[in-house]
């Protein structure tokens, strides 16, 4: 996956299968990753853990 320059939305990022696409695209080297979840405390919690 080409994801180098690339700003990506994560819904459902503070668990499961979001959370685990926020990482991922992190370690693909997205440049913004915006982290979004009814939960508002674990999409921030995953954000800081990749980064953010």
């Amino acid at each position: 996956m080409e994801l180098k320059d690339k700003i990506i939305v994560v819904t459902g990022a503070a668990s499961g299968i979001g959370r685990a696409m926020a990482i991922r695209f992190a370690a693909e080297g997205a440049k913004k990753i915006i982290c979004v979840d009814l939960n508002a405390e674990g999409a921030a919690a995953t954000a800081a853990g990749i980064g953010g």
